[in-house]
């Protein structure tokens, strides 16, 4: 291993050890560690936070991040659910008196995490600048913007680039690239609204998708979905990536069910069902680790001892995972300790993930 440091004088990593042997007894320690050894020394300290030594990691760290609220005021965490660690990212260089941000997507590109979009004040009025949707009130579920406009960022140039628009209105979609980056993908999300006794707006749910080319053409629309008698709205939608095939496999939570879209039939198809259903919290978070599904709830039990005792409410929170091999179509759980001790939505919070 190549253990050359940026920016200082790297001098001995482990006494007695040449350096590159005490850089790969350190690749070994999770990813959710590395911030209480950079504390140990100087040394250790340029070592873990260099660009060299993380893409020696070779992506072995499969990380959820997680940003439970608006990311300028609370602090996103990672998680490794192999080490069962947290570790926490510094909040968004962005500043919380100004304006709050919400209603945004968190993705990672290699080892960058990257945030994009979001609404100011309020969300029901302010259009996202995602590459495709609108702003969406997760109280007010008929609200929001409904735009055409679609853009592409073009990271090396940090730049947005205008595509053509959408053939109709939609807000609340799901876009994704398929067929080895050659198309892009606009599936779900709502159009019109209407009104029940002329005051209860009620969303007009799309039944279909809509591709575009990347190298270039036109929108073509892809037939209903659904099949006659079959929910219309799409639930939450994650994108597994096929390294084999060159298409993801989409998968969608609705309820406590999993679907799974197969492309020849233009249908969602059943999946599996969730194991365990939350008691206490109906809702769910769904991401994709590593080519499996994680399905998650958050909950927050109150220690009512404590309460006698002081004041203030003490909280201990707990996230319940509960994990979908799709190859093995097998399950399996895990609980941690959650980070925040407070309770979060798990339902609206932005969930990612990165391999580093």
């Amino acid at each position: 291993m190549n253990c050359d440091c940026e920016g200082g004088d790297l001098g001995m990593v482990i006494p007695g050890l040449p350096n590159d042997v005490g850089a790969w007894i350190l690749s070994k320690v999770p990813y959710a560690h590395h911030g209480r050894l950079k504390v140990t020394c100087k040394s250790w300290k340029l070592l873990l936070s260099s660009k060299t030594f993380l893409t020696s990691l070779n992506k072995r760290n499969q990380l959820l991040c997680i940003f439970p609220q608006d990311p300028s005021i609370a602090s996103p965490f990672l998680f490794d659910p192999k080490a069962l660690a947290w570790c926490p990212l510094p909040p968004m260089p962005c500043n919380p008196h100004v304006y709050g941000l919400c209603n945004f997507a968190a993705l990672a590109l290699g080892p960058h995490l990257y945030v994009l979009g979001g609404s100011h004040f309020d969300t029901r009025s302010f259009p996202s600048r995602a590459a495709v949707g609108g702003s969406r009130h997760t109280m007010f579920g008929a609200a929001g913007t409904r735009i055409r406009s679609v853009e592409r960022y073009e990271v090396a140039g940090d730049r947005w680039v205008p595509m053509d628009p959408l053939p109709g209105f939609r807000a609340g979609c799901v876009g994704f690239v398929a067929r080895e980056g050659a198309e892009f993908w606009v599936m779900g999300g709502y159009g019109a609204s209407r009104t029940i006794s002329g005051v209860f707006p009620v969303d007009e749910y799309y039944r279909d998708a809509v591709v575009m080319g990347l190298e270039g053409g036109a929108w073509r629309e892809v037939g209903d979905m659904w099949g006659d008698g079959e929910r219309v709205r799409a639930g939450k939608i994650v994108v597994v990536d096929d390294i084999h095939t060159g298409f993801p496999q989409l998968f969608m939570l609705d309820g406590n069910e999993i679907l799974r879209y197969d492309m020849s039939s233009n249908r969602w198809l059943y999946e599996s069902r969730v194991p365990r259903k939350a008691p206490y919290n109906p809702s769910f978070g769904f991401v994709v680790l590593g080519g499996e599904l994680y399905v998650m709830t958050h909950s927050c039990v109150v220690d009512f001892t404590e309460m006698r005792r002081a004041r203030h409410h003490k909280r201990a929170g707990t996230l319940f995972i509960q994990i979908y091999d799709p190859k093995k179509k097998t399950w399996r759980s895990l609980v941690t300790k959650s980070p925040f001790n407070y309770p979060i939505d798990i339902n609206s919070a932005v969930l990612s993930s990165i391999s580093l």
